[in-house]
């Protein structure tokens, strides 16, 4: 790389976890310097929240930043997005008519005519839209990717993904003392979708990642236990692939003694894979009559699992890495995009935009197939 790219950031100011990650994520591999935020809409908390993360700029307000960083010469190239969902559309826009890259948490945005307008501008202005579904960083993901395009696992048959937590099986957004649970589970803050929106998404794309295919149809049960909550908490769905594939997904925040257990596994004719988020080292191949094999990272000859590794086999890596490896594709499209050069085909697992629009379509069809009693709907 020629170079650190200069980043902003918009929220994830005092108390806010996922801010924090992204900055050093950005950090990682020397690829970004985090040079300016909008890090709360308090300005005394912006302020206060700029000087702790050692911002060279503070802004009070995201439009204001926008503006300002676009006209200086020593600008920000790209800005990070890590507000509650309902502002993710608006900031977005308003940084990609700056001509500012972009970098946002998922969901996408609140609703599918959003997501559609924000892919549009962002070919209109030919800025990188990245979307960071951090579980697409892992080199064992990405290795698992591989080896299902090299046809290793034969036709796919089954498709299983479920992601599994507990910090919602009781109403603590009712005391008004987590500011996680207060936004996840308001609909104005979050949109339409709870843990549909908030994990049911990364297992959907984790899904979709993995096997390089979406399902055509689904049946879907989205459902919340917790009296008084206003989204949903649990989610599982049938799936029906185009080519004939099945698959099963459930998705659910009230699992009592579930940490972060999103765990996938596919079958095809010649064989099958399991990967374990939990355990992200490793991945285990299975083929057809044969032992299981237990595939761990920097042993593995593959070039998407090698771009995406960092350290030595045996030392672990995780999510900060794998958060890490999504800033690093970023940088080299960013660069190869304001250089008009073509895109690096070591990036090219980068998720982006419009794997924001298919997970909206994934909402979409959910909540709809819900509402009909389960009845199949069309993705």
């Amino acid at each position: 790389m020629a170079g650190r790219l200069k980043l902003g950031m918009v929220g994830g100011g005092q108390g806010a976890f996922i801010g924090a990650v992204h900055r050093i994520a950005a950090r990682l591999d020397d690829c970004f310097e985090v040079v300016a935020g909008a890090l709360s809409s308090d300005p005394q908390r912006a302020q206060a929240s700029a000087a702790e993360a050692n911002l060279a700029r503070s802004y009070a307000d995201w439009r204001e930043m926008a503006r300002a960083e676009s006209a200086r010469d020593d600008g920000i190239d790209a800005v990070a997005i890590v507000t509650p969902n309902h502002l993710h559309a608006p900031v977005a826009t308003a940084f990609l008519e700056a001509g500012i890259h972009v970098i946002c948490d998922k969901p996408l945005a609140v609703s599918l005519a959003e997501g559609d307008a924000l892919a549009r501008l962002a070919r209109e202005k030919r800025r990188l839209f990245a979307l960071t579904h951090t579980y697409s960083g892992y080199p064992m993901v990405r290795h698992a990717r591989e080896l299902i395009e090299a046809g290793e696992l034969g036709d796919l048959r089954v498709v299983q993904v479920e992601y599994a937590q507990d910090w919602l099986a009781e109403p603590i957004e009712q005391s008004g003392t987590n500011k996680q649970a207060v936004w996840r589970t308001d609909p104005k803050l979050s949109g339409p979708a709870g843990c549909l929106g908030d994990i049911g998404t990364h297992a959907y794309h984790l899904a979709g990642f993995i096997t390089g295919m979406l399902p055509a149809a689904l049946a879907a049960d989205v459902h919340t236990f917790v009296p008084g909550r206003r989204l949903d908490d649990h989610v599982q769905a049938m799936l029906r692939y185009a080519n004939g594939a099945r698959g099963m997904l459930w998705a659910s925040q009230v699992a009592s003694g579930a940490e972060n257990a999103l765990r996938l596994r596919v079958y095809g004719t010649k064989a099958g894979i399991a990967f374990d988020q939990e355990e992200p080292n490793e991945l285990w191949f299975t083929p057809l009559g044969g032992a299981a094999q237990r595939l761990t990272r920097g042993r593995v000859q593959g070039a998407a699992a090698a771009h995406a590794t960092r350290v030595p086999p045996g030392h672990p890596e995780g999510y900060l890495e794998a958060f890490a490896q999504l800033y690093k594709d970023a940088a080299l499209q960013i660069e190869a995009l304001d250089a008009g050069r073509p895109l690096p085909p070591e990036s090219r697992f980068l998720t982006t935009v419009d794997d924001g629009v298919a997970g909206l379509r994934f909402i979409d069809a959910m909540l709809a197939s819900s509402a009909a009693g389960g009845q199949w709907r069309e993705i």
